[in-house]
């Protein structure tokens, strides 16, 4: 009669807890809608500029030569790990002093850059890079965190290909995505995987700084919160096992 009765606990305790399982194990839960293979309204897409960011910057004396070397040899040592933007969206280099690139996109930054270098040398030119544009994994996958994109932008596949595949308790058919609009509004998007013909290209893009959540599947789910609720279990039988034999030695 007692394990019947802690039998059927047992899994009250389960169906309750699994009731929270949606606002409790889940990330990035919303009561808004989220469309389903939303189109990205911005395709074409060109990076810009942030603080914080780090970039590599390259010195050409003359367009149609070698590279004349980095900022070291104008007499500044470069960092090897990049010059950082300020918070305010500048960077500091030597001659020219401090100019503001946040906001621009790279070409247009070493444009900016190379019209400051004019009135000091002949016929300069610069190439600029972002070094530290990633995205980020997240949920499971298995190997989550962040992805170097070595590029404007990446598909959806090479960034989970990067992050060494799914796990077996992916949800494939629910991946969410959240980007930054024009507004610097955050924005999500639900992309389902396993379906082709509802697949879009622009919707398979993602851009540095988005966050990917590949989501536990229910079962997933299910298996924690069993897990959780049966530990719980378990200490309160230890606790009140003495008590329950001595109740038993006394009938």
């Amino acid at each position: 009669m007692i394990i019947k009765q802690v039998g059927a606990g047992v899994l009250l305790m389960l169906l309750l807890t699994g009731c929270t399982v949606k606002s409790e194990y889940r990330l990035l839960q919303t009561k808004n809608t989220v469309e389903t293979e939303a189109l990205l309204s911005d395709p074409i897409f060109e990076y810009r500029i942030l603080p914080q960011d780090r970039l590599k910057v390259s010195l050409y004396k003359n367009p149609e030569q070698a590279s004349a070397g980095t900022f070291n040899e104008l007499g500044q040592p470069m960092n090897n790990e990049g010059i950082l933007v300020n918070a305010q969206g500048y960077i500091t280099l030597p001659l020219v002093d401090k100019i503001k690139v946040s906001g621009l996109t790279q070409t247009q930054a070493a444009d900016r850059i190379t019209q400051h270098y004019k009135t000091y040398l002949k016929n300069p030119s610069v190439y600029l890079e972002v070094i530290n544009k990633r995205v980020y994994v997240l949920g499971e996958v298995k190997k989550p965190g962040a992805v170097n994109v070595d590029k404007e932008k990446m598909t959806l596949l090479e960034a989970i290909a990067f992050a060494e595949d799914m796990t077996d308790s992916a949800m494939r058919s629910n991946v969410v995505v959240v980007s930054h609009n024009s507004q610097n509004q955050m924005v999500m998007r639900q992309v389902d995987l396993t379906n082709f013909d509802t697949l879009h290209a622009a919707n398979l893009m993602v851009k540095p700084n988005d966050i990917i959540y590949v989501q536990p599947n229910n079962w997933k789910q299910f298996k924690v919160v069993a897990t959780d609720t049966t530990s719980l279990f378990e200490t309160v039988s230890r606790i009140a096992s003495p008590f329950v034999t001595i109740k038993y030695l006394t009938d």
